[in-house]
């Protein structure tokens, strides 16, 4: 046995068998992920949008659920009547210590969220409640939360959403043994509000009688009652629950401990089915019956976080994950047929300091989730997903479809003559809640605004363009004060490395870095333009910079690359940690971690490049 997290794996999921490479997917890229980079030196898919949903607040509940958990994790995603809807679990402080609870969010356009509402609260569990073959007695005790899918939509098109109830007695029992009390079931209704909470599906020795919640038949209304068990019916819905359900229990087809399935289907209709630690196998009847074991899908790695699959609105496949031991960076790889996955590219390669202690907070971000078949589409056929980073935050992504490895047009951006619908299309962002990154009007017209209150995480926006050797990069950019806050622009590969810096230091300077030293260019001065050309040669490793018409620098690039290929705009440091060696755990708080810091924005007019 192999002890992963706090979760028991069987060795032999992990083993590699032997497959028809014709009849299991496989990732045959070449690209592998270097993990002492948050990013892991992925070139990044073009245009993606990561959007901060709900940031952790446990001084001040009322800027995040209202309750000032900050073990926020496995969020579900779904599109229904021109809305995303968002579930999520949450516990107090650790993961699967009571007591727990599950919360839903909802957005018109994925990037305005409303503030979390519980949708199944805290559930007292019946003192002197125990566990077959587990040391303990419940008393004065609260379930814990524990599911891998969160939303059901009906042939009638009806909303259900869904959640388990699990039972840890102590701080080392787990919630998915098969020995928890069941699943719970709600509608979600047109006009936004819920209806009655009921039991779907119960756990050996629970029943309507020794529950606090009424069993799903007993409902009067017809309707949900038929969705209900349309849901029941339906095998690659409830393949889902193994991890919960009785060992045994006849409702569930696979029954071994393959964990947090994601499908799709094939346009032979067999469906492809994608559990954690990259197993794979192919049901040919609607999950009705899959081959006895899975296997460990070639050429992928992928270890104890989830792994999600697709079809995309281009008729292509996309499966998106943590393509490394650790649970960064989060990443894509796309293929033809649904069976063979060529390349690898980056969505989230950004870990934020872990703000609050908790057990089995792992960083980075982790147990990605899309929409399901079924489950809604959004309008424009781009690919969104959800996730949470350190098991603290949750955030969602905008992956533009067909997706896209490079930039094929030099950029010519200048906002104020660009829709601020589209004017974002194929920049990169990174917008955590308190530091938003979004267009914005001002005296001049149509700005790109990065703006920053958040002491432990920043604002960052970055644009490719065609590879080269000698480029030039000229762009105006405002910003708002010269005594606090921080704008680093840099010129990177796309590898992620950067060779030239520039810094709008907290003391009004305009800095360059020069290898491990820094170079002062000029005082800067608040709301003042500041139009900055820089011009780099790769090869000799010059760059030369003006300033609003006039020369300003000379000098080396402070590390070689081969090639330059985005430009990045970032309201704070780069971030080293954690790494591949940083201890598992954090024992700490960190200070001021809900109080917001002095606000400092940036307004970016335009930006433009040249090859040469």
């Amino acid at each position: 046995m192999i002890r992963n997290c706090r979760y028991i794996i069987p060795l032999a999921l992990l083993v590699i068998t032997k497959a028809n490479a014709q009849d299991t997917v496989r990732y045959t890229g070449s690209t592998r992920v270097n993990i002492d980079y948050h990013h892991g030196q992925l070139a990044p898919a073009m245009g993606v949008h990561n959007i901060e949903v709900l940031r952790a607040n446990r001084e001040h509940p009322d800027r995040a659920e209202g309750t000032g958990y900050t073990y926020n994790h496995a969020p579900m995603l779904a599109y229904w009547n021109n809305v995303f809807y968002l579930e999520y679990l949450s516990d107090k402080v650790s993961e699967s210590v009571p007591p727990g609870q599950t919360l839903l969010v909802r957005s018109k356009d994925g990037y305005n969220w409303s503030k979390p509402e519980i949708i199944f609260p805290l559930y007292k569990i019946p003192d002197g409640t125990t566990k077959e073959g587990y040391p303990g007695v419940a008393k004065d005790l609260y379930a814990v939360m524990h599911q891998r899918m969160g939303f059901y939509t009906s042939k009638k098109h009806r909303l259900l959403a869904l959640a388990f109830y699990g039972i840890c007695l102590d701080d080392d029992d787990r919630p998915n043994d098969g020995k928890g009390i069941g699943r719970v079931v709600r509608e979600i209704m047109a006009d936004g509000s819920y209806g009655p909470i009921y039991f779907i599906h119960y756990n050996p020795k629970w029943n309507e009688k020794n529950t606090s919640y009424p069993y799903y038949t007993s409902s009067k209304d017809k309707g949900f009652v038929e969705a209900c068990n349309e849901l029941l019916a339906n095998k690659l819905i409830t393949q889902q629950w193994v991890e919960e359900s009785d060992p045994k229990d006849p409702l569930i087809t696979l029954q071994k401990q393959y964990k947090a399935l994601s499908y799709y289907h094939l346009p032979d209709g067999r469906v492809v089915g994608l559990w954690k630690n990259a197993l794979t196998a192919i049901s040919k009847d609607e999950g009705k019956s899959w081959p006895e074991s899975a296997v460990r899908a070639p050429g992928f790695v992928n270890a104890n976080a989830k792994i999600w699959g697709q079809r995309t609105s281009d008729g292509r496949y996309a499966t998106v994950y943590n393509p490394s031991e650790y649970r960064w960076p989060l990443a894509i790889s796309v293929s033809q047929n649904g069976l063979e996955y060529t390349n690898m590219l980056l969505v989230h390669g950004e870990i934020s300091p872990l703000r609050y202690k908790g057990f089995f907070k792992d960083y980075g971000p982790q147990y990605v989730r899309g929409i399901a078949e079924g489950d809604g589409t959004p309008p424009g056929g781009d690919m969104w997903v959800s996730y949470s980073v350190n098991k603290e935050d949750i955030w969602v992504a905008r992956i533009p479809v067909p997706v896209k490895d490079k930039a094929t047009e030099q950029v010519n951006d200048v906002f104020k003559q660009m829709s601020p619908d589209t004017a974002l299309k194929h920049w990169n962002i990174y917008s955590p809640l308190w530091a938003p990154v979004k267009m914005e009007k001002s005296a001049d017209g149509q700005v790109l605004a990065l703006r920053d209150w958040d002491r432990y995480d920043y604002a960052k926006a970055e644009r490719l363009f065609p590879e080269t050797q000698r480029a030039t990069v000229e762009f105006s950019v405002t910003p708002a004060q010269n005594n606090k806050g921080l704008l680093q622009v840099e010129l990177q590969d796309t590898k992620g490395s950067p060779c030239v810096r520039l810094m709008f230091e907290p003391d009004g300077t305009l800095r360059a870095k020069s290898g491990a030293k820094f170079k002062n260019i000029m005082k800067y001065g608040a709301n003042t333009a500041y139009n900055i050309r820089i011009t780099v040669n790769t090869y000799t490793r010059f760059y030369s910079v003006e300033i609003n018409g006039k020369h300003a620098l000379n000098q080396l690039t402070f590390d070689p690359v081969q090639s330059v290929s985005r430009v990045t705009f970032r309201t704070g440091e780069p971030r080293h940690e954690p790494h591949a060696d940083t201890p598992a755990a954090q024992d700490f708080d960190r200070p001021n971690a809900g109080e917001p810091d002095e606000e400092a924005a940036y307004f970016i007019k335009s930006l433009k490049t040249e090859a040469h």
